[in-house]
């Protein structure tokens, strides 16, 4: 094998791996990536059914394995449609997609949220504060107007003032930072809500059904704010219960300490 064959092989190993690595960073943030993790899993299962002869089970996961090759591009759908835009404005291979990996204070964002939420509450002033976790909302952000501005009390009354060009839709908070306003959420489709609930509390619970993200609302015609949780909407929340469910929500869980069997141990 001549030198040059060895650097068009080491080019076309390049060009694959750099594509892949900009693919990774455009589904980063996004539902994709929970998507992805289930599928890696499925394809596991496969040879390892296969390896425990468990024969039934290895059939299901084969047939499945072949449904997935239909069903691929119509999950990734807004994922492929956002690579194909970006490939043909030129900026898949220029945006830097990497996002910062900082510690966040996360008491003082719920601070900021629970007094946002109660001054608009008393001047009942309609507001949706979406508040991203691990599922990425980055299709969400995408709809609405950029901010990239930290967190406060101020800045969440400021861009709900009626009248104005960002109070209508959603404003999505990831880590200490509101990254958009005005966004568009998925409404849910639930006969949870009832009549009484407009757009705003329906939109609320939608994204909480379709990512684990926590939304905040509150009404501009009785000025009661909500939350909505894991696809459920808690009413009527006084500022200490609003504070309580976002700590117990927001609030990272310590892992238990491992402890290890050994002889004479007690149970």
């Amino acid at each position: 094998m001549t030198a040059f064959s060895w650097f068009i092989s080491i080019v076309d190993i390049a060009i694959v791996s750099y594509g892949i690595y900009r693919l990774f960073l455009l589904i980063r943030g996004t539902r994709a990536v929970q998507l992805i993790k289930g599928i890696a899993l499925l394809l596991l299962a496969v040879p390892i059914s296969k390896w425990l002869k468990l024969s039934a089970t290895h059939m299901v996961l084969q047939d499945i394995q072949t449904m997935l090759i239909v069903a691929i591009p119509i999950v990734f759908q807004p994922e492929l449609r956002r690579a194909l835009e970006q490939l043909g404005q030129g900026r898949f291979f220029s945006e830097n997609l990497l996002a910062r990996n900082e510690e966040v204070d996360v008491a003082h964002v719920i601070d900021e949220v629970a007094r946002a939420a109660d001054r608009l509450s008393r001047s009942r002033t309609g507001a949706l504060m979406v508040i991203e976790r691990q599922t990425g909302l980055q299709e969400y952000v995408a709809t609405g107007t950029p901010i990239g501005a930290v967190v406060s009390a101020a800045l969440l009354e400021n861009i709900f003032v009626p009248n104005t060009p960002l109070h209508d839709g959603a404003c999505i908070i990831r880590g200490d930072r509101v990254v958009a306003a005005a966004a568009f959420l998925p409404l849910t489709e639930s006969a949870q809500p009832g009549s009484e609930l407009g757009s705003r509390h329906r939109a609320a619970i939608g994204i909480s059904e379709q990512s684990d993200a926590i939304s905040v609302a509150v009404s501009e015609e009785t000025g009661w704010i909500s939350i909505a949780a894991e696809g459920r909407l808690y009413r009527r929340l006084e500022d200490r219960a609003l504070r309580e469910m976002l700590m117990r929500y927001l609030r990272p869980r310590p892992h238990p300490p491992l402890r290890l069997w050994h002889r004479g141990a007690q149970p």
